[in-house]
């Protein structure tokens, strides 16, 4: 008996030196998490402003007003000349903050934003990390604080903004289309109609799982803020129709109920306050990153050309949305979404620095390509019989740099990802702020203008020259019949 109970522990021995490998991993991975968020903590106090929830402070006395029977867009907070700006259908989603302080508000605006933004790391970041077999929670765990700390997120959060919120639900209609792509590919790969969940799981959970609801996310966001209608353009443009008309359907009917609740101040904002861009500021603000925000500073005034900025406008729409339509239809929904997302900022008449949330995916879409280019060049210069052969392969599938150092390939796009990163960390724009008429935008000469302009001349490339990955997302391939073929290859690698 001594000699079995010994030589089950013998069995067991190589297990416990496993878990303690496993749990040793863990701490170092937890320390590695907690070092990041310490240091994107500090880099918000280097490179952020100081944060009061300034803006949400004008929508909680706007709240306060409205409920105390003031007209809506009437409310200008003490000691500045801004209001309330946004639809009446926000004002109804935020007049229950009129229960807490505007300091409450604040705080719980800044939670459910970080909810917000982990749920989308999530949605964009669980594939990569499956494919490349890294722990979840750890590649989530890092993005929050790195996405957290770069320009968009830090002034959505420090001020109390609703970009990430708007952002999530954007997002969420990407995860919806997946979803409704993916059970078409299984239909279509089985050749007969998809099997249904138990009916245990019940309608409403058949129902999300579906997808069928793809678009109401956008409709929201759209009804909340204009600017998100631009998506709505795209499915239209993309011929997703579904989504098209749920998002179109979303957006009008919580507007009409809207017109029902608060008739008088959705009429004021629908004939007056939409097209007073001035109430929030002037165009050549700082921190307005928008094409009319750049005209603006060029050409040193507090407004921009009109019909030069309709002109440029009109042109970065089309090629925005050419270039989102034609990644769609390679199968990269998610950089499409973010070409139409940096669209959106782009001919915007003002984009915050705050707006530009869209280039968190930017980053993600171009770290993805240079993780596949170099994944492909290494099992190319594996298989390849030669060196001019693996070369071949490698020209063949656009892979430029030579695939006998896998490590370089793909190191533009890394180099891109990380000098995005750092701009929108750094946010050089804050150096060379002027405002008129005190101190010209010419102060600092063409240097000074082209920081004062970095965020939006970004913004621009991107929507020109942000690369897809052709194939990243099988569900998303125009036809059923290449969609379960790619789901199937993806299933056998």
């Amino acid at each position: 008996m001594p000699a079995t109970v010994a030589g089950r522990n013998s069995r067991l021995a190589p297990g416990h030196r496993v878990i303690r490998r496993i749990d040793r991993w863990a701490v170092v991975r937890i320390g590695i998490v907690a070092g990041i968020a310490v240091l994107a903590v500090q880099a918000v106090r280097a490179f952020g402003r100081p944060y009061d929830f300034f803006d949400m402070r004008i929508y909680h006395g706007a709240m306060v007003w409205w409920a105390g029977g003031g007209e809506l867009y009437e409310y200008v907070a003490p000691g500045i000349t801004l209001g309330f700006t946004y639809p009446p259908f926000s004002a109804l989603v935020m007049l229950p903050m009129i229960k807490f302080s505007a300091e409450m508000a604040g705080w719980v605006n800044l939670i459910a934003s970080l909810a917000a933004l982990a749920a989308v790391l999530v949605a964009l970041l669980v594939p990569i990390a499956d494919r490349h077999g890294w722990p979840r929670w750890f590649v989530v765990a890092l993005a929050v604080p790195l996405a957290g700390a770069i320009e968009p997120s830090r002034e959505t959060l420090g001020y109390g903004q609703v970009n990430l919120l708007l952002f999530a639900l954007i997002i969420a209609d990407l995860v919806a289309l997946r979803w409704q792509g993916r059970r078409s590919t299984r239909t279509a790969g089985r050749g007969r109609v998809a099997t249904h969940p138990p009916a245990a799981s019940g309608a409403l959970r058949r129902f999300w799982r579906s997808g069928a609801w793809a678009g109401a996310g956008i409709g929201l966001a759209s009804a909340v803020k204009v600017t998100p209608a631009l998506f709505i353009v795209y499915l239209m443009v993309t011929r997703q129709w579904r989504a098209a008309m749920t998002a179109l359907g979303t957006a009008a009917g919580v507007t009409a109920f809207t017109f029902v609740v608060a008739g008088r101040e959705s009429a004021t904002y629908f004939t007056s306050v939409l097209w007073q861009t001035d109430r929030v500021g002037t165009a050549d603000a700082t921190p307005n990153q928008s094409l009319a925000g750049v005209l603006a500073r060029m050409y040193d005034s507090a407004d921009a050309p009109t019909l030069l900025w309709l002109t440029f406008s009109l042109v970065v729409a089309v090629v925005g949305l050419s270039r989102a339509a034609s990644a769609h239809a390679e199968g990269d929904e998610l950089a499409a979404f973010t070409l139409v997302g940096l669209t959106a900022n782009v001919v915007s008449p003002i984009s915050w620095s705050h707006h530009l949330v869209f280039v968190i995916p930017a980053i993600i879409v171009l770290a993805d390509l240079a993780l596949r280019r170099r994944r492909a060049s290494r099992g190319l210069a594996a298989r390849g019989a030669g060196a001019s052969v693996a070369a071949a392969q490698g020209l063949a599938l656009g892979l430029r740099t030579p695939i006998w150092f896998p490590a370089l390939t793909g190191l533009r796009h890394a180099l891109v990802a990380t000098a995005l990163y750092l701009l929108f960390l750094i946010s050089p724009i804050w150096y060379y702020e002027h405002q008129l008429p005190a101190t010209s935008h010419y102060a600092h000469g063409l240097w000074g203008v082209l920081m004062e302009n970095v965020f939006a001349l970004t913004l621009i490339v991107l929507v020109v020259l942000l690369p897809w990955r052709p194939g990243a997302e099988p569900a998303f391939y125009p036809e059923p019949g290449l969609r379960a073929a790619a789901h199937r290859a993806v299933r056998r690698r």
